[in-house]
């Protein structure tokens, strides 16, 4: 009989792990990552590229204005250096000509003497500068002054030029990484959810645009860009960045504009939205980092970002900040 129920239990026991592991779930397989999830993380990742590409713009600007006050210091510097030159030379003739009582070793380090600093301190120990020109003393003096604050502030524009292009290379690894992050979270889905993030977006056919002055010529260039590659930093001729296009858009009216949205929201008078006009720059987000051109009827033509390109959008479609018009 204990026989028995030693092996009703076995059985049973088998039993009951039989049907308990044939309750235990299966692993599932790797979900899809959520299309609205992952459109809300790539439209974050572009904009902070298009921020970051925007910064580089700007540092590209005031690298460009840093490098050429750069040369500037650098030639006046050299021309003071001259100009010392001489002076040092005028005053070593004086040292010889007007010298009596000194020993021959304290002439001779003042005539060799190659540090402008050196020569000053020990042509004022000479009992011999007593009887030289005052005036040509403090002519020296005063042009070794201004050596010094032009090499102050060349090496100031040196350091100034270096950290700028430190700032160059952070911006361009940020833009890089987030734009590899997007791709990556893009490969991830479907070929049709893909797309559809893609190609999201208030995109219309490009229609004829009313536009007159030299508007219109920005207007017309501007328009005949859509469908092109966004790529940070590009300015035409097959790829553009937000500021790129705007700025080679006006370009053709014969208006210059700077390659920085930023920059641009400077370029002129600042316009009400119920007074655009098409040719009108507007801006979105704070701080400024995306610009588009207004094209009437509530629409702008605009470099969005890589997946959709240049394109038509809503004027709404972002962060409105204002609007200029250049020219």
């Amino acid at each position: 009989m204990l026989n028995g129920r030693k092996r009703l239990i076995t059985a049973l026991s088998g039993l009951a792990l039989v049907v308990g592991v044939g309750l235990v779930p299966s692993t599932p397989a790797q979900a899809e990552p959520d299309i609205d999830t992952v459109q809300a993380r790539v439209d974050r990742l572009y904009h902070q590229a298009e921020q970051a590409s925007e910064r580089y713009n700007d540092a590209r600007l005031e690298l460009r204005d840093l490098t050429r006050d750069l040369k500037a210091l650098e030639a006046d510097q050299g021309r003071q250096d001259d100009r010392l030159d001489v002076v040092q030379e005028q005053v070593q003739q004086s040292v010889v000509r007007q010298y009596e009582g000194e020993s021959l070793s304290s002439v001779g380090q003042v005539l060799v003497s190659d540090d402008p600093g050196k020569f000053l301190s020990q042509l004022s120990t000479m009992s011999a500068f007593n009887d030289m020109q005052s005036q040509m003393f403090d002519d020296y003096a005063t042009e070794l002054k201004a050596l010094d604050i032009r090499r102050t502030a060349t090496e100031k524009r040196q350091a100034q030029v270096t950290a700028t292009k430190k700032q160059l290379a952070a911006e361009k690894a940020t833009i890089d990484t987030n734009l590899a992050e997007a791709k990556s979270l893009l490969g991830k889905l479907k070929a049709e959810a893909r797309e559809a993030i893609v190609s999201r977006g208030d995109v219309r056919t490009p229609a004829s645009v009313p536009a007159s002055g030299r508007a219109a010529a920005a207007v017309q260039y501007a328009m005949a860009q859509v469908g092109k590659a966004y790529v940070y930093g590009a300015a035409g001729p097959n790829a553009f960045d937000c500021s790129g296009l705007t700025m080679m858009a006006w370009a053709q009216a014969g208006v210059a504009l700077p390659h920085s949205s930023s920059a641009q929201y400077s370029s002129g008078p600042h316009i009400a939205e119920s007074d655009l006009m098409p040719g009108d720059l507007v801006f979105y987000y704070s701080p400024i980092s995306h610009v588009g051109m207004y094209i009437g009827n509530g629409m702008i033509v605009n470099a969005l970002n890589p997946s959709a390109g240049v394109q038509v959008s809503s004027l709404h479609s972002m962060p409105y900040v204002g609007a200029v018009r250049p020219g």
